[in-house]
């Protein structure tokens, strides 16, 4: 079988490629050393295709990226036209059009004061910008103590080694340290599981009294830190690892309140969260706060040409606006042309198709969808936001116990991601914190696409528990 889209290649031949010769990322690449290993062709709307031309629901977008759907000609012509006119320059001492339209763009659509855009070319690299930005600020500024960061337990912010110092997940940490000394890590915003991480009764059915709490935790943090030593915090608007916590009601309230009170800076890492997957153009918007700093990447382009920027608050730009004060970090990609001008396609498309109305009107349709799971024994909770859900597996509902190593190990390794992919369903089957199954689609999704989702996780998931 040749496929045409394989300049060539032969469908058996580059199977042997990917298995001999292309390292995946965090993939155990041993479970393909008898097998075949999975690929992706071509994507259309909704949905993917894999080499043998079998059909799945992008049920995680990518990877929380592929906003307005596969196959977007417009975006492809975006990007070739660009590259005709432009197809590189760096940012360094010069500009160039596509870049400072998309600058001026995004600043108007920020909230408050984030009027300045510095441009990287993902999300962890903006990340990593952000924290070194966060230091030099204090040095200009006559505090060089102020270099720490406080993040959550679980939340993953990045590869790059200060993004993972603050990424909460201790088992993609370990084989890499050591790693940027500073990073504080205090509990989520899990409310299922709000009794663990509180060690008391009651904060699961007191929403508003756990994210006091949680967001108090932040405030003892940097107490004990020294209140001159730390410089930001950095959190999701939803966090993502651990299976979509949202906030409590007043939790980002209060803590906009702890940072302003103790001088450190409020970094939204909305890597997955900005563009539209909570039905607002950034995260903070669906939750009521401004952030001093926002990091995005993703779905800026739905994917079709890799960017991501760090967009800060006037005041953070201001002592690098006049004089000899340079912010001396950057990278050669930042703000490429191609990119730049995708991402300009990609929000016109946002406005045109009010992807941003759709996804509000249709938030509570996913939802009511998923929690028709509910009635599944394996099924502990079903949480999230917009479009980005996570639904959490357990052993016993009663008393919400979890898998051990060994039986998360086979239940999704082991059965429910390959399982699920079978059935034809891409999405993510995860255990950095208890076992979930993720689920962010396209945004152009609708209640077609919802009932398809939840009818496979409904068969697999079944499957399942029966296995258990």
């Amino acid at each position: 079988m040749t496929n045409p889209d394989s300049i060539g290649y032969d469908t058996g031949t580059i199977l042997r490629a990917a298995r001999d010769n292309l390292w995946m990322h965090f993939t155990r690449q041993g479970s393909y050393a008898g097998g075949e290993v999975p690929m992706i062709a071509r994507g259309e709307g909704a949905y993917i295709y894999d080499v043998h031309g079998k059909r799945y629901l992008d049920g995680l977008s990518g990877l929380f990226v592929v906003q307005v759907g596969h196959g977007r000609t417009e975006l492809a012509e975006a990007a070739a036209k660009q590259a005709k006119e432009l197809a590189f320059f760096p940012l360094w001492s010069y500009a160039h059009p596509k870049a400072a339209e998309l600058a001026h763009r995004l600043a108007e659509l920020t909230p408050g004061d984030l009027d300045h855009v510095f441009f990287t070319t993902g999300g962890g690299e903006a990340v990593e910008s952000a924290w070194k930005l966060a230091k030099q600020y204090f040095k200009i500024k006559g505090k060089p103590l102020k270099t720490k960061v406080v993040s959550r337990s679980i939340a993953y912010h990045g590869t790059p080694q200060g993004a993972l110092s603050i990424t909460g997940v201790p088992a993609l940490k370990q084989v890499f340290e050591p790693l940027v000394p500073g990073a504080i890590k205090v509990p989520n915003t899990n409310i299922y599981r709000a009794e663990e991480i509180t060690g008391m009764a009651g904060f699961d059915k007191d929403p508003e009294a756990f994210g006091r709490w949680a967001a108090d935790q932040v405030a003892k943090a940097i107490e004990m830190e020294g209140p001159d030593t730390v410089a930001a915090v950095f959190v999701e608007p939803v966090q993502n690892a651990g299976g979509c916590f949202p906030p409590p009601p007043g939790y980002f309230q209060r803590l906009r309140e702890i940072c302003d009170a103790y001088d450190v800076l409020l970094v939204s890492d909305e890597v997955i969260c900005a563009f539209g997957r909570l039905g607002t153009m950034f995260g903070g918007e669906k939750f009521d706060y401004v952030p001093d700093i926002i990091t995005c990447a993703k779905g800026l382009t739905s994917g079709y040409s890799p960017i991501g920027a760090m967009i800060t608050s006037s005041r953070l730009f201001e002592p690098f606006r006049t004089g000899t004060e340079m912010f001396a970090h950057g990278y050669t990609f930042g703000g490429h042309p191609v990119s730049a001008a995708v991402a300009l396609a990609n929000l016109d498309i946002f406005e045109r198709e009010d992807l941003l109305g759709h996804v509000t009107a249709n938030e509570p349709v996913f939802r009511a969808t998923l929690e028709k799971l509910l009635d599944l024994p394996i099924v502990g909770d079903v949480r999230g936001a917009g479009y980005f859900y996570g639904i959490e597996l357990v052993k016993d509902k009663s008393t919400k116990q979890t898998f051990n190593e060994e039986e998360s190990e086979r239940l999704l390794r082991g059965f429910l991601s390959k399982a699920l992919y079978d059935a034809g369903l891409y999405c993510r089957a995860d255990d950095r914190g208890d076992p979930v199954v993720q689920l962010a689609p396209p945004l152009i999704c609708g209640p077609r696409e919802f009932d398809e989702i939840e009818s496979i996780l409904r068969s697999v998931l079944t499957q399942a528990w029966e296995r258990i």
